[in-house]
């Protein structure tokens, strides 16, 4: 079996990996993973065709004694992690960990376009924060890389402990704890639990947490470690529609819809000024960055101004965007919300919290998508009268081509499985 020094003496002849034998670059190096329906070891031969320069297996079956750019070795996935790891330990970049129940994406890309205005940053790109987006990420960091900002995220306990092992962060933030994968955590408990595996890790390795200072939480469980606060010094300004703030006493006026975005804001600024980022490049960072992906972002069509934060949705994050929407001074206001996901025992409760948050604040039209809103009802059927129930996306669909909306602000939310998002070219 193939070592790990050896299979980086091969790694920094070919400095990038693929794990989808669809998408082969030339001279790269394919890692056959295994998934519940496909595996990777049987496309080798495929990659290496495809211009890959090795492929790395676990199963002997698929080695040929003849085709010496075939690697054997052990499990596939550790070997792509360890690889990660022994790169991280080579080049000794100086990273930044970013873990949280809401706001980690987000948040991930302030630092980043904030950092970016002294440094040459290397990020996580899109979503690609589990065991394999993680490493893959680590893998493309090069010597011309002064920071990196690596997301973690987790939906079962020792998750994130995993990634860290991977990562090694000298820094680390956790946006926020709250009621998200509950299926997987077991409860909120559970969630912090995990989440504050970032920190026991940079408490081990004498690292540094970038903190909202706010957040009763994560001040719990921080204890000694070397903590850098956030959360007062700054301030919300306006959020009809962006959000508007103050940063050390100067006005920044973002493409940020939401006034939950302000923590998400200040934590940049406070790794920004902590990096020695000029103020007025950190402002300027923060008014400058737009949010894509459905993650509340503000879509303005020929018929409707939409609220689109659909990428995903659970108790913590939904509550927070209809507190924000029900502030905004927008007219004829529309709610679309769809189920939340992964919440286990707790789901019924939660959608049910949720309907009478929907209920208080008297949205003139809402729209509910999905089993388990309509079954959180039973425990409501006063209310009930005051909802539009579809079933899925596609009902929604369908009744948008029979009665047409218009002239309206739409706040649409739910999770990414509920498909709303694909409600944006209908509306």
């Amino acid at each position: 079996m193939v070592q790990i020094d050896e299979l980086y003496n091969l790694f920094l002849l070919h400095p990038q990996v693929t794990t989808d034998s669809r998408d082969c670059p030339e001279g790269s190096i394919f890692f056959a993973l295994k998934g519940e329906n496909f595996d990777g070891n049987a496309y080798a031969n495929q990659a290496l065709e495809k211009g890959c320069s090795y492929a790395v297996i676990d199963n002997p079956q698929y080695a040929d004694a003849l085709e010496k750019r075939i690697v054997l070795v052990d499990d596939v996935l550790t070997t792509l992690q360890q690889l990660a790891n022994y790169h991280r330990r080579q080049l000794g970049t100086k990273i930044i960990g970013v873990t949280g129940t809401n706001g980690k994406t987000t948040t991930k890309e302030l630092i980043a376009t904030v950092l970016s205005k002294k440094y040459n940053v290397l990020y996580t790109q899109g979503n690609f924060n589990n065991h394999i987006g993680v490493p893959k990420t680590l893998l493309r960091l090069t010597r011309q890389h002064d920071i990196a900002v690596i997301e973690m995220g987790a939906n079962h306990p020792g998750e994130i402990k995993t990634l860290v092992d991977i990562v090694e962060p000298d820094y680390g933030i956790i946006t926020n704890v709250g009621k998200a994968h509950l299926l997987g955590f077991g409860s909120f408990e559970g969630v912090v639990r995990t989440k504050g595996e970032l920190y026991d890790f940079l408490r081990a390795h004498n690292g540094t947490v970038f903190i909202n200072e706010n957040n009763p939480h994560l001040m719990g469980i921080a204890g000694d470690l070397q903590l850098v606060p956030y959360g007062n010094n700054g301030e919300l300004i306006d959020c009809s529609p962006y959000l508007h703030l103050s940063v050390k006493g100067t006005d920044v006026q973002t493409h940020m819809i939401g006034s939950y975005n302000l923590d998400n804001a200040l934590a940049a600024a406070c790794i920004g000024q902590f990096f020695e980022v000029p103020d007025a490049d950190i402002c300027t960072a923060l008014s400058e960055y737009t949010p894509t992906n459905n993650r509340s972002q503000l879509v303005k069509t020929g018929k409707n101004t939409l609220i689109v934060d659909a990428y995903n949705a659970n108790p913590t994050s939904m509550k927070a965007a209809l507190d924000n929407f029900h502030r905004m001074n927008m007219p004829n206001k529309m709610i679309i919300i769809g189920d939340m996901k992964e919440l286990g025992e707790a789901s019924h409760e939660e959608h049910v919290k949720i309907l009478q948050l929907v209920y208080k604040y008297s949205f003139p039209l809402v729209w509910l998508v999905g089993e388990e809103l309509r079954g959180a009802t039973t425990d409501m059927p006063d209310y009930s009268s005051s909802f539009i129930f579809f079933a899925d996306v596609n009902e929604v669909k369908m009744a948008l081509d029979k009665i047409g909306i218009k002239d309206r602000t739409i706040l649409i939310k739910g999770s990414n499985s509920m498909k709303l998002y694909t409600l944006v070219e209908e509306l």
